[in-house]
């Protein structure tokens, strides 16, 4: 018995549709996974960007370290993506090669290798075989929603930054309130405004060498300035110039503020880099706390250092 050309017909529709069907539905994988990952680097680079960047008193180097430090993943899987959907192959092609050179020739990290080479690897294949329809709907979607997450949640942080008091006053201060009475060391070897990092015995021996103005080092130990305590740090939190009525519970390790304290003077300085402080209080041998600007505490290892991480040396009132 022959077959009929209606089935001939009905075989060759239905081979026809699941050939076109198969690349579209790894085409839009891809450009789902892609916003995905965007996405996220878009809300990381906004968030981070105004907790430890924005500080330059320039706009124009504000917006440049935003782009290429913290916007830079987000823009590079959009860029990839529209790419891919306007040449996949070579866009394809462009992933996998950039998702095996950035982990191991620029930051050779185990990190990197997870969260952009495997990544980057992943989506090439799928738009190498991939046929997004329609592609412009799928440019929109990779480039729009990515940047809408980023704008969205930088708002909120933008609009707190504007709104830092900084009263350029840079010199000791003594500043009382909650419970505290310290005089706060001058912009200088002991409030660094810029660091290559240091360590906490480095913070704690420099205080220790520290003058009686608090702006040179002596070659003996002077003893007169030292780190805050935590619990100094965290009551001695600022919003607006007032005090963030901060307190500190040893037993659960943990910060509350009646306002949530910022990077403003007359505590810390908004156009320094500096977002970590070392403190005096120290749990074992080898850990101390750290605060954060905004209220935050953190446990670390004493031999720690990162480029915006610091100290601010005090002194007792008399």
């Amino acid at each position: 018995m022959k077959d009929s050309p209606v089935a001939h017909s009905e075989l060759n529709t239905d081979l026809s549709v699941r050939t076109v069907r198969g690349p579209a539905v790894l085409g839009w994988m891809a450009v789902i996974c892609s916003t995905l990952f965007a996405g996220f680097w878009g809300f990381w680079g906004a968030i981070e960007n105004f907790h430890e960047g924005w500080y330059s008193t320039s706009l124009l180097q504000n917006l440049g370290l935003m782009l290429i430090q913290y916007l830079s993943p987000m823009l590079l899987f959009v860029a990839l993506a529209l790419a891919s959907l306007r040449w996949p192959r070579t866009g394809g092609g462009a992933h996998i090669l950039v998702g095996a050179l950035l982990p191991t020739l620029l930051m050779r990290t185990t990190v990197a290798v997870t969260v952009i080479g495997v990544p980057l690897g992943l989506l090439g294949l799928l738009y190498w075989f991939g046929r997004p329809t329609p592609v412009r709907r799928a440019q929109w979607i990779v480039a729009g929603v990515p940047l809408l997450i980023a704008v969205g949640f930088a708002i909120g942080p933008a609009v707190r930054v504007a709104g830092r008091v900084d009263d350029g006053i840079r010199s000791a201060r003594a500043i009382e309130g909650n419970g505290v009475m310290l005089v706060w060391a001058p912009e200088g070897p002991g409030w660094p405004a810029t660091t290559h990092g240091y360590t906490w015995e480095d913070a704690r021996d420099i205080c220790a060498h520290l003058t009686e103005d608090g702006t040179g080092i002596s070659d003996v130990p002077q003893n007169l300035w030292r780190l805050p305590t935590v619990d100094e740090a965290v009551r001695s939190m600022v919003r607006h110039g007032t005090n963030a009525g901060g307190s500190w519970d040893a037993a659960t390790h943990h910060a509350a503020y009646t306002v949530t304290p910022d990077k403003e003077t007359p505590l810390w300085d908004p156009h320094s880099p500096i977002i970590y402080w070392w403190t005096a209080t120290t749990p074992t041998e080898s850990t101390a706390y750290r605060a954060v600007y905004n209220g935050g505490v953190q446990l670390v290892h004493k031999k720690s250092r990162m480029g915006d991480w610091a100290f601010r040396a005090v002194k007792d009132m008399r």
